[in-house]
């Protein structure tokens, strides 16, 4: 009879400690956390938890440096070490671009040519720029340092890329001289401008840039990541002249992606700045007040916190006005923000 008490007691024990690690697991499953609310009136946004993540709950794209861009049927293109990943809007992936090929993209830029959409990729670790289909991955264009703009340079590491309005391509070697080359539409080179320094009209870590179309006619915007005391935005024409210095004091700036009059640009420092016309600062999104986790690549997946970023790092608005941004992290961090605010 003992023996049978003592059974029982050890069978409900067992069980017990089993149902204890089911809570805890569900508990930490990203289906139990709740969307964070985030930002300020027309930028108001929620977060969707465990978007992106494979059904074990895994990150489903690995080490992340890279950026995001969305196609006109509304997938999510992010760029890992490991190449390309293509999301349908509910977070699933449903293509992906991975190789020797699509490693290491920095930044991209996506641009409807014909009848074809096409990704521009900065890959500053391969040393070149690269154009490929968005729905066949076929590379059709490599952009190498130019050896006929004689500036002999030793290191060319392209941390940037976009593409002007007649198709003329810039492509910034933020990792190394942070002068900015523009290229015809076949590759050829034209022209370069900028340089180091932490002068008005220099670059220290020319790290991110996009045509801003928020003006007539459109320039570039480039994020001066670096820039001694704080980072800084700026505005260059497409012959490479200065405008101006559009607004500092932003930490480290890595990046800007433009819908209609605004530009959203994650800061290195765990935060998102949305910018409206005027380049007035009009919300905050995902501010990280922890020292130790903000720009910090190595904040492994179980210390994610919902609504708090840690090294932003790419971003890119959907036809909606939703956001997708995506960390810089160890364990591949890229996340949904649902506009609520209207």
């Amino acid at each position: 009879m003992r023996i049978a008490v003592r059974d029982t007691m050890l069978m409900f024990a067992v069980l017990a400690a089993q149902f204890l690690l089911l809570g805890t697991a569900f508990a930490q499953s990203p289906t139990s956390v709740e969307p964070v609310r985030m930002g300020a009136g027309l930028m108001t946004f929620d977060t969707v938890p465990g978007w992106g993540l494979r059904p074990s709950g895994e990150s489903a794209i690995g080490p992340t440096h890279g950026s995001v861009v969305i196609d006109e049927a509304g997938n999510i293109y992010t760029s890992a070490l490991a190449g390309v990943f293509v999301f349908s809007p509910e977070g699933k992936v449903v293509q992906s671009y991975v190789g020797d090929q699509y490693t290491s993209i920095h930044d991209m830029e996506i641009r409807k040519e014909g009848d074809r959409e096409f990704i521009y990729g900065a890959r500053n670790n391969a040393a070149e720029g690269i154009k490929f289909d968005a729905h066949t991955g076929e590379i059709v264009l490599h952009l190498t340092y130019p050896e006929e703009s004689g500036l002999g340079l030793k290191a060319f590491n392209p941390t940037a890329i976009t593409i002007g309005p007649n198709g003329d391509i810039f492509l910034s070697n933020g990792y190394a001289s942070d002068h900015i080359f523009k290229y015809d539409s076949t590759g050829k080179y034209l022209m370069h401008f900028g340089d180091k320094g932490n002068g008005l009209e220099q670059f220290n870590t020319a790290h991110g840039m996009t045509l801003d179309t928020r003006y007539e006619p459109a320039r570039l915007l480039i994020c001066d990541r670096n820039h001694q005391p704080k980072g800084r935005l700026l505005h260059y024409d497409l012959d490479g002249n200065f405008i101006e210095e559009v607004i500092t004091g932003l930490g480290m700036p890595t990046s800007a992606a433009v819908q209609g009059d605004y530009v959203s640009v994650p800061d290195l420092h765990g935060r998102l700045v949305i910018l409206d016309k005027s380049n007035t600062i009009m919300a905050v999104l995902g501010h990280n007040p922890d020292p130790a986790t903000r720009m910090n690549y190595n904040v492994p997946q179980e210390q994610w916190i919902e609504g708090i970023f840690n090294g932003t790092h790419g971003s890119y608005w959907d036809k909606d006005g939703n956001l997708y941004v995506q960390d810089w992290n160890v364990s591949g961090r890229i996340m949904k923000l649902v506009r609520v605010g209207n």
